[in-house]
């Protein structure tokens, strides 16, 4: 046999190998209990020279297994303190997160990667790092320089810390060379713009990254990085070992604990403050602002925390607009809100409505309970003019009618019966039903709107945006997120190809208020063809075509120019009436940041054109020229910090430890995590699985024999 076809052969066994090994990892994660599985399919055991026992905890600790039975290593502990500062519409963010090995053995060095979640239109603008009384400040770089730089410092014992974006709401923290009994803050700054929404301001703070389905076939190849995530990845979601973080037991306990102050300045007289998930503390201020804290000392970050303001009645105002100026350019963020609607202005134009509900296992729960409700509320609201169906979808696509059906009291009582009766088990197979609720085209006297009820919990959005892109044709989609922790980056953006709006249902009392809002939204006619003027040649806005305005949600356009005019011209129609609104610039005084959500929203609008087949080149190029000039997080840069001076002398050992996360609350773990709930029997799936390990071994004893 010639030396090419040895290696050859070498290689398959390998990779062969290590695909079956990938699967069985995947397949059987929750017989490990939920433990992080740190040992990736053909490298070489972790070490153990500091490990301990289980009688040696004398604290709540989490623990990783060696290679070495009943030992375990400590892993860091991870605590976290936000400040939320909201001036106006633009919040602005300051996240701490403390990173301390609590192991006292002096070889017992740590590296800390945490897989977080931020608002999906956060703009990631600063990292610090502050070790002792000394504070590091970050800097932008392309990623893969930014990744260079760091896994340098960590080779050489340097203090460093990364921060990379996965999706634009899921992001890593990496720390480097945490000394024994030591702590490292990084500290992240970001800024948002607040959510108006029938007269409420919102913004929401999220908490844990929700265990997502992956689907398509493991991928492993022979020059991949060790993958931390539970899941490995698959030839549909090429990035899935980086968005799963391993997932804490809920029978083990909370763990990393949040600490949450808010500084509320609105610049208007303030109604009602509250936050409908947490408990808070609400001081005012003498110059009318309020200062928020949680009730508690800290919270697990289990759930979503939300926070709710109205203004004092008749102080709502029409139109806001902010300015700033930075270098030679003027920046401006302008809010348009919607005109008063009477109830005697409701559409009467009939509606083709596709209900399509989520009841796979990561509903399971509360979910399901939230999910349910607003379906049978949403059949309440049908009229006999209108025509419906429902498609439910886990690992498997069923529709109630084979096509839409008029609404009577025969079907509208078999589809109550339906829902009434569905549960959640098996996978979110999201693309069949998406594509078989997009194919169906409404007769011309009919509005089609498409109701997606889902937590939204998948990895490949991208694969999914193009069949919206593809298929939507006169269809509207509107996505309502369910339960404590959805994508919101998957629903927000959803609804943004589909023409339609996303709504979040976080409890199930919510319901009722939430469902209203929506169908406020379905139901009522819209500003439509809206135009800005007054703006010269050299402005960008954001987004370039002005979208339709919707009944109790505004449309936030954010723009730069080299000039800035007295003022702007908004001019649209309510059904026939023309309707115009003309809004003063100069005399506004400057705000910080708007140059930074500018810059945000210009990033991703150019990361949409790549859904429309822009060359990945050309996108790269166009995110780097924003990002690096705005010193922004992006797909394509990252932001790193490194200490001057080694502390970690370089024959010794650094343990990585990919953090574990909390199950969002009201999930189900064994729904997600626990064997298939299908039709073929648990007997038979341990069969398949005892195969695939004697085959595995079989594989592994080939590799050593041709080694």
């Amino acid at each position: 046999m010639n030396r090419h076809s040895i290696v050859n052969q070498r290689l398959f066994a390998r990779r062969t190998a290590r695909i079956l090994c990938a699967t069985l990892v995947t397949t059987f994660f929750s017989w490990a209990g939920g433990l992080p599985v740190l040992l990736a399919c053909g490298e070489e055991p972790l070490h153990s020279e500091s490990s301990i026992g289980l009688n040696d905890v004398t604290e709540g600790s989490l623990l990783f297994k060696t290679n070495e039975a009943g030992r375990y290593i400590p892993a860091p502990i991870l605590k976290t303190d936000v400040q939320i500062s909201v001036t106006g519409t633009i919040a602005r963010t300051k996240l701490h997160q403390e990173f301390v090995n609590p192991s006292l053995k002096k070889d017992d060095w740590a590296e800390g990667i945490y897989v977080f979640p931020l608002p999906e239109t956060a703009a990631v603008d600063h990292l610090r790092m502050k070790v002792g009384e000394r504070t590091i400040e970050g800097q932008i770089k392309e990623r893969a320089e930014a990744k260079k730089v760091y896994d340098q410092a960590k080779q050489e014992g340097k203090r460093a810390s990364l921060v990379e974006q996965g999706r634009p709401n899921v992001f890593t923290t990496s720390v480097a060379n945490i000394a024994p009994g030591d702590r490292v803050t990084v500290e992240i700054e970001y800024q948002e713009t607040v959510r108006y929404d029938q007269g409420t301001y919102s913004f929401r703070f999220p908490m844990v990254v929700g265990p997502r389905y992956i689907p398509g076939t493991p991928v492993v190849m022979e020059d991949q990085p060790r993958a931390y995530g539970w899941s490995l990845d698959t030839d549909r979601v090429a990035d899935a070992s980086r968005i799963t973080p391993p997932v804490q037991h809920p029978d083990h306990g909370p763990i990393n604990p949040v600490t949450l102050t808010i500084d509320l300045a609105a610049g208007f007289p303030l109604g009602k403050v509250e936050s409908p998930y947490h408990d808070i503390l609400v001081i005012a201020e003498p110059d009318g602002r309020r200062h928020i804290t949680l009730r508690a000392d800290h919270v697990p970050a289990n759930r979503d925390f939300a926070l709710l303001w109205q203004p004092a009645p008749g102080k709502a105002p029409v139109a806001t607009v902010f300015t700033e100026q930075q270098g030679d350019g003027f920046y401006a963020f302008l809010m348009l809100s919607p005109p008063a609607l009477s109830d005697q202005q409701a559409t009467s134009q009939p509606r083709e409505a596709i209900f399509v509900i989520d009841t796979s296992g990561s509903m399971a729960g509360t979910s399901i309970e939230q999910a349910k409700a607003a379906l049978l509320l949403a059949l309440t609201r049908l009229g006999t003019q209108d025509r419906f169906n429902i498609i439910q979808f886990n690992s498997i696509t069923k529709m109630l009618f084979s096509q839409p059906m008029p609404v009577d009291t025969g079907t509208l009582r078999k589809a109550v019966h339906y829902v009434e009766q569905l549960k959640a088990n098996g996978g979110t197979e999201i693309l069949p039903a998406l594509k078989m609720a997009l194919m169906g085209q409404a007769p011309s006297t009919h509005l089609r709107q498409v109701i997606f009820l889902t937590d939204g919990q998948v990895g490949n959005e991208d694969e999914l945006f193009g069949v919206i892109r593809d298929q939507l044709r006169a269809s509207r989609l509107f996505t309502i997120g369910i339960g404590s922790a959805p994508n919101s980056h998957f629903m927000r953006k959803a609804a943004e190809f589909g023409r339609g709006t996303f709504t979040h249902i976080g409890s199930t009392s919510e319901v009722k208020a939430q469902m209203d809002s929506i169908f406020r939204k379905l139901e009522r006619p819209v500003l439509t063809n809206l135009v800005v003027e007054g703006l010269d040649e050299t402005a960008e806005t954001f987004p370039a075509k002005v979208p339709d305005l919707y009944d109790g949600e505004p449309v936030v356009v954010a723009l730069m120019s080299k000039t800035l005019p007295a003022r702007l011209t908004i001019r649209g129609s309510i059904g026939a009436s023309p309707w115009t609104t003309v809004i003063a610039l100069k005399d506004d005084p400057s705000r910080d940041g708007l140059s930074v959500n500018w810059a945000r929203r210009k990033i991703d609008s150019i990361m949409n054109q790549q859904e429309f087949g822009q060359d990945e080149s050309s996108t790269r190029q166009a995110v780097l020229d924003v990002a690096l000039a705005h010193h922004l997080v992006s797909k394509y840069t990252s932001l790193v910090v490194v200490d001057r001076e080694p502390i970690r002398p370089t024959d010794r050992s650094l343990i990585t430890h990919a953090m574990k996360v909390n199950l969002p609350e009201g999930q189900d773990y064994q729904a997600i995590f626990g064997l298939p709930r299908t039709a073929t029997s648990g007997q038979l799936q341990i069969f398949f699985g005892l195969t695939l390990l004697v085959l595995t071994g079989l594989l592994w004893a080939y590799r050593t024999r041709v080694a």
